[in-house]
């Protein structure tokens, strides 16, 4: 990224050399951080030209909607004209609001008529300019003695010595600027504008914030070394410097509290920002005293915290960037905290895709929930975009809480999901002060061709000049008065304590476990988060495709039967939760992290309830503090089980904390019962195996080369021992497309419970089938489920990927000793626990034979991606025991003018199972249907279901994509099956449909649904063998699903899926139903598409349908049958089983329903 001719480049890291920079230019102009170096500079006009010639007249709505906005936005706007309307209200505005304060407000309402009456003449509207600047310039909210701000000069207006959206101040040239701390005085475009402060040698100045007093001012400022934060008097005078940081530490964008002490931006964490691969710092916020010592670290967080502001009841707001799990370019939530650092939570944009950045927030005077802040996108312009006022009590969830766009009165803030979200919206904001909760002060930049200066805003759409000054950019308007002192919040932190504790009142309340019953969380999984190194940081090291971050496994705690919990957790340390079953596994994930103060005592209702929800009946009447909670005791009637027995250690999962690593947690099941068959050798049929080996035993593995700009910005030292290849272990590359896990760049939503179940990954249910004879252990089990649920990790810490290149690691430890923090070193490998039970062995020498079993092909074959059998004919359907009427249709009227319609099927009998199957597929039986049925020719679809559930939402599929920004490919569409419904919700809409109807409607029974599928075939799927074409059939994992790469934000990701490559079916995810061919009945869909529920518990063959496991109201999981767009093949065979609790609304399943006719019978018999 080079800077252009007369711009002051930006500072290397401390690794790289030094940039050169010209003075006269400050900052550069906004990269992409994915984007190869260019030079010259950046036209938002051609760029928004470019997308509108980019869409094609077959593009969606979305897109032609976005491209249309972008070809208006190219063109320059001129200054907006003055709205009479606007002026008017804003003039009576401020009569009522002031009275005798502005006692000139009757006349301008008097010249406002006389200028109505003139009509649209040119001198009409040269008179409402010259009124609109008078009446509201007049505001007595101006009347203060003179106007902080900061004047810089400028040759583009994208660099104004603001970092992109992806960096800090460190990331900033440290000189070749122009600029000062400035006081204007009267606040008038006239008033006279004179330097209060220029910083030496072309040093940085800004981020001014006066004190409530209005006496004193902190501020940043840059020099040859680092970035410091000063202080001086208003006036001017009693300069000095504040922050003592080391040389290579930099410190920044400080905020007075109202003790006196600061909260500011540092760089001590020797973080980087993971999507730069280890190039750029982190930024997390400090606290420290008036006088500069004192330091201690507050936020532990993986990316920038941005614009601390105290609010008006004491606590801190400011802007965090997080993504473990999520996609990188949408989510800063707005967060508050105590000035001490406890009671760290979101209060605005979690699990929001939209708005992707809230910037600059700051309190509105009087209004305690309102925030005004600045409105952006990720890449594109930096910091700057929309002027919005945010309520958190009227919403925290994307538009929810967005209660204006200044200018933009009676319009709702359309949702937007998009990176470069605000590049071709004008006007363009920064750095805004709210006088009120009506009129801002604000730096903006009208129109492209126009210039930064500030202006008077108010929610009535006026916009007034102040004050512009040719070549600079006025920012940061600050006026120089007195304001109430916000209360000075006591801290809570016991600084000699290491350990805080947490208290869950239940866990099922709230949205993250909605739908869950009560007894099915039995525990709680901690795992504390190992940020990335300057110099090695970044996606595909720690694992491929999956986790960002190293994974540090701590261990579980319990939860009582009522929900709750109380626990104990170390202190500074960034930590993640995930809700397990009584089989361990994850029902919800935490993508995300909370830290505890040293001290602090944690309280939540539960699994991410709303913000504002309220707080815990038990923590108004006191909660234990982190010293007495372990005391336990009595609890007051009708409190939290959890209290009654204090709080509990973590019981550590197989040994002491520490990074969890595939080859020393997991490869050590996979030696002792897969190695020992899945070598990688060639198989008889001329496939191989596998190789689930050790890297140990196999030394001819290089690993992978990840994607081309993570090899561009690998540490020299690392790409010349590498050449951009990263060591995972052959087992993890085999393993990895047969688990489903969270994605590196995946859903911001709030994942919907059992989403990421281990369950719905195909390794765990092959082994839970039974896979040539394996049965695993419980530590074996434990092992396999906690990688998956930790998102696959392959390298434990940064050292297992590559010997840390730079001297990070020692200097983070470092800074912890003097600032705070953990001071156990996350890079150390404890020896490992022995097994209480057996020997775990550790070379694929010793692994143990499974026993024998038919022979029959293996389910892992090599490779992402299996080859397939070779086509053979379709085999010919045998005939039915009874003899089949010709196909009968009927149509059922759902309302709405939604129509269902049905298939009769005929009675008979037919063999069911497959001998060459899953073990779960016999013995075979010989099954008799009484009597013939209706079924549903096609899946439910969602326009079906939502005439009994409006609210039906199946969202989308978060692993492929339409456009590099987008949420993911829909499910949603009318004709689509609906899936993400569970069992419960299947029989719920089978028993509105008959109420409707006055039909018997039901799910069919599993015998119902294979002998449907067969229509009278013996062959694995109905239109013949598991290697045939499917194409013109079933919607089945093609090769749509062959090593897929998406690219976000610039980051490559991959969808690693088994498919079937040879043939394209012609769809990514769900079809609209009844596009494939029917089978011999008339029935759309039976293989592929979506899976679908039956009404048949889980249990093993032989079929006897009258061991209860038809029965409705029995309890266990349910079968669910038939494939998926996601599955290939194989696991949509006729006689493919695979069952799910009946909570669950799994990501892939949907339903069909049969009408039964009377006394309808099924009879089967043992072969």
């Amino acid at each position: 990224m080079l800077s252009t001719a007369g711009q002051a480049g930006r500072a290397a890291p401390r690794d790289e050399a030094p940039a050169s920079a010209a003075a006269g230019q400050a900052g550069r102009a906004a990269p992409r951080d994915e984007a190869p170096a260019t030079s010259g500079p950046v036209s938002l006009a051609a760029a928004a030209a470019r997308k509108a010639a980019a869409a094609a007249p077959g593009a969606g709505a979305a897109a032609r909607k976005a491209a249309a906005t972008a070809a208006s936005a190219a063109a320059p706007a001129a200054a907006p004209e003055p709205d009479a309307e606007a002026v008017g209200l804003a003039i009576a505005d401020l009569i009522e609001t002031f009275g005798p304060r502005y006692p000139n407000g009757p006349e301008y309402l008097a010249r406002l008529d006389a200028i109505r009456k003139e009509g649209g003449s040119a001198a009409a509207r040269d008179a409402l300019v010259r009124l609109q600047r008078e009446a509201l310039l007049a505001n007595p909210l101006l009347d203060f003695g003179g106007l902080l701000l900061v004047k810089r000069r400028y040759q583009n207006p994208q660099a104004l010595g603001l970092p992109t959206n992806h960096e800090c101040n460190t990331s900033l040239a440290r000189s070749g600027y122009e600029n000062e701390l400035a006081v204007l005085a009267p606040v008038r475009p006239e008033g006279d504008l004179r330097t209060l402060y220029r910083p030496p040698g072309g040093g940085y100045v800004g981020e001014a914030d006066l004190d409530w007093d209005g006496r004193r001012l902190l501020f940043t400022q840059s020099d040859a070394v680092n970035w410091k934060i000063w202080e001086m008097r208003a006036d001017g005078t009693g300069l000095r410097q504040v922050s003592r940081a080391p040389d290579d530490v930099d410190c920044f964008d400080a905020c007075w509290l109202p003790d006196g002490r600061i909260v500011f931006g540092c760089t001590a964490s020797f973080q980087s920002v993971p999507c730069w691969h280890g190039l750029r710092r982190v930024s997390n916020l400090y606290l420290m005293n008036a006088d500069g010592a004192g330091v201690r670290q507050l936020c532990f967080d993986q990316d920038h915290d941005l614009h601390p502001c105290v609010l008006a009841d004491g606590q801190v707001v400011f802007s965090r960037w997080d993504y473990t799990g999520i996609s990188h370019i949408y989510l800063r939530e707005l967060m508050v905290m105590n000035p001490d650092g406890t009671g760290q939570r979101a209060v605005y944009g979690s699990n929001s895709w939209y708005p992707n950045s809230l910037y600059f927030p700051r309190p509105v005077p009087g209004e305690r929930d309102k925030l005004i802040c600045i409105l952006s996108g990720y890449h594109g312009v930096p910091r700057m975009g929309n002027l919005v006022l945010v309520d958190t009590a009227r919403g925290w969830y994307e538009t929810d809480g967005l209660v204006q766009r200044i200018p933009g009165r009676g319009r709702p803030l359309p949702r937007a999901v998009r990176d470069n979200l605000v590049d071709d919206d004008w006007p363009k904001f920064l750095t805004p002060w709210p006088l009120s909760g009506r009129y801002f002060l604000a730096a903006a930049w009208l129109h492209p061709k126009g210039r930064w200066g500030l202006y008077l805003a108010d929610v009535f759409d006026n916009l007034v000049l102040i004050r512009e000054e040719p070549g600079c950019a006025l920012l940061e308007p600050v006026p120089l008065q007195a304001r109430p002192r916000p209360p000075a919040i006591p801290d809570k932190v016991v600084l000699g304590r290491k350990d805080a504790v947490v208290f869950v009142q239940d866990v099922y309340a709230g949205r993250g476990l909605a739908g869950v019953p009560r007894g099915t969380i039995k525990g709680l999984r901690l795992a504390a988060y190992h940020f990335g190194y300057p110099g090695l940081a970044g996606p595909d090291l720690i694992g491929y495709g999956g986790p960002w971050e190293a994974m540090r496994i701590l261990g579980t705690v319990p939860v009582a039967e009522d929900g709750s919990a109380l626990f104990r957790v170390p202190a500074d340390t960034p930590l993640a939760i995930q809700a397990l079953d009584a089989e361990g596994k994850a029902v919800q994930l935490m993508r995300s992290w909370y830290t505890a103060m040293p001290g602090e005592t944690v309280a939540c209702i539960g699994c991410h309830e709303r913000t504002g929800d309220a707080p815990p009946p038990v923590a108004a009447s006191g909660l234990p503090t982190a010293a007495a909670a372990a005391r336990g005791g009595a609890a007051a009637p009708g409190a939290p089980a959890a209290l009654a027995r204090g709080a509990v250690e973590i019981t550590p999962w197989r040994g002491p904390p520490r990074g969890f690593d595939f080859e020393r947690e997991v490869q050590p099941v996979l030696d002792r019962h897969c190695a020992g068959c899945h070598d990688g050798r060639p198989r008889p049929d001329g496939l191989r195996t596998a190789d689930l080996r050790s890297e140990r035993e196999a030394p001819g593995y290089k690993g992978k080369l990840i994607a081309d700009l993570g090899v561009q910005r690998m540490h020299p030292a690392m790409k010349a021992a590498t050449g951009g290849f990263i060591r995972y272990t052959p087992a993890y590359d085999a393993l990895l497309p047969y688990i489903r896990r969270v994605g590196v760049e995946d859903d911001v939503s709030l994942l919907v419970p059992g989403e990421y179940h281990a369950d719905t990954s195909e390794l765990v249910q092959m082994l839970k089938k039974g896979h040539q004879g394996v049965r695993l252990d419980a530590e074996a089990w434990d092992r396999l489920v906690t990688w998956i649920d930790l998102n696959a990790p392959c390298h434990g810490t940064w050292g297992d990927v590559f010997p840390p290149p730079t001297d990070a690691p020692r200097r983070r430890m470092e800074m912890r000793l003097l600032y705070g923090g953990p001071t156990e070193d996350p890079e150390a490998v404890p020896p490992p626990v022995p097994s209480p039970d057996r020997k775990v062995v550790g070379t694929a020498a010793g692994a143990e034979a499974p026993a024998p079993q038919p022979v029959r092909a293996p389910q892992i074959p090599a490779g992402l991606r299996p080859r397939l059998q070779a086509p053979h004919a379709r085999a010919e359907a045998p005939p039915p025991r009874a003899e089949a009427p010709p196909p009968r249709e009927k149509t059922i009227d759902l309302g709405g003018g939604v129509t269902m319609r049905l298939v009769r099927i005929p009675a008979g009998e037919f063999d069911m199972g497959d001998a060459d199957g899953e073990p779960d597929e016999q013995p075979l039986a010989r099954v008799v249907i009484g009597r013939p049925f209706w079924m549903g020719a096609c899946e439910v679809t969602n326009a079906q279901f939502r005439r009994f559930d409006p609210s039906h939402d199946p969202r989308y599929f978060a692993k492929l994509h339409a456009r590099a920004d987008d949420e993911g490919l829909p499910l949603d569409g009318a004709d689509q099956p609906a899936v993400r419904v569970s069992w419960r919700q299947a029989m719920a809409f089978c028993r509105w449909l008959t109420q409707r109807t006055g039909m018997a409607f039901n799910l069919p029974t599993e015998a119902q649904w294979e002998y449907a599928c067969r229509a009278g075939s013996a062959a694995a799927l109905s239109y013949g063998a598991a290697g045939a074409d499917f194409s013109p059939w079933a919607n089945v994992a093609d090769n749509t699903f062959a090593a897929v790469k998406n690219v976000t934000g610039g980051i490559e990701h991959h969808h690693l899926h088994v498919s079937a490559p040879e043939f394209d079916d012609g769809a990514a995810v769900t079809a609209p139903v009844g596009r494939y061919k029917p089978n011999a009945w008339g029935l759309s869909d039976m293989h592929g598409n979506a899976a679908e529920w039956t009404r048949t518990l889980y249990r093993p063959y032989p079929y006897v349908a009258a061991d209860g496991r038809e029965d409705a109201a029995g309890d266990g999981p349910r079968v669910v049958r038939g494939g998926s767009f996601h599955d290939r093949p194989v696991r949509c065979r006729s006689a493919f089983r695979l069952s799910y609790p009946p909570w669950q609304r799994v990501f892939n399943v949907g339903l069909r329903v049969v009408a039964e006719e009377p006394a309808a019978s099924v009879a089967s018999g043992t072969r």
